[in-house]
C-alpha cells in the first residue's frame, strides 16, 4: 500500500540497448548519438558515434527524457503544443522523433533517444536497441 513494485533498467541493460542501437546505425551507415535513461530520466549510457552531429548529443538525451516522462514515443505532439511544451520545460522536452520508451512485460523501465539521422532513421535505431534487450528477456 505504501510502496510500488517497479522494475528499473540497469546499466547492464542499458549497455545491451546501446550495443543493439549501434549495430543498427552501423548497418544503416548513419552515425548516431544514442542516449539511454532510467525511469527517472537519469542518463545510464551514451555514445556519440564517429561522424554523428555534435548538437545531436543534446537532442538525443532530450528525446530519451521526453519519452520516459511522457511514456510514449516522441514526435506525436500537435504542432500548436510542441513550442509550449518546450517553453514550459525550459527546453528539456522535445517533440522530435527518435525517443522511445523501453517496455518490458508491459512496464516502462527506461527510454532511448537517438539523434543525427532523419526522424525515421532515429526511430529505427531506437527500436533496434530495444529489440536487443527484449530478445534477452
Amino acid at each position: 500500500m505504501y510502496l510500488r513494485q517497479t522494475r528499473e533498467l540497469t546499466h547492464q541493460g542499458a549497455m545491451v540497448v546501446l550495443q543493439g542501437a549501434i549495430a543498427k546505425a552501423e548497418e544503416m551507415g548513419v552515425p548516431q548519438c544514442i542516449a539511454i535513461v532510467d525511469t527517472g530520466g537519469n542518463l545510464l549510457a551514451f555514445v556519440r558515434m564517429d561522424g554523428a552531429k555534435i548538437l545531436s548529443q543534446i537532442s538525443a538525451t532530450q528525446k530519451a527524457v521526453t519519452a520516459v516522462s511522457s511514456r510514449v514515443p516522441t514526435g506525436g505532439v500537435a504542432q500548436d503544443v510542441e513550442i509550449k511544451l518546450a517553453l514550459a520545460t525550459a527546453g528539456q522536452l522535445t517533440n522530435l522523433k527518435g525517443g522511445v520508451p523501453i517496455t518490458i512485460n508491459e512496464q516502462i523501465v527506461g527510454a532511448i533517444g537517438v539523434g543525427s539521422g532523419t526522424g525515421q532513421q532515429d526511430v529505427e535505431v531506437a527500436l533496434a536497441g530495444i529489440a536487443a534487450l527484449q530478445a534477452l528477456m
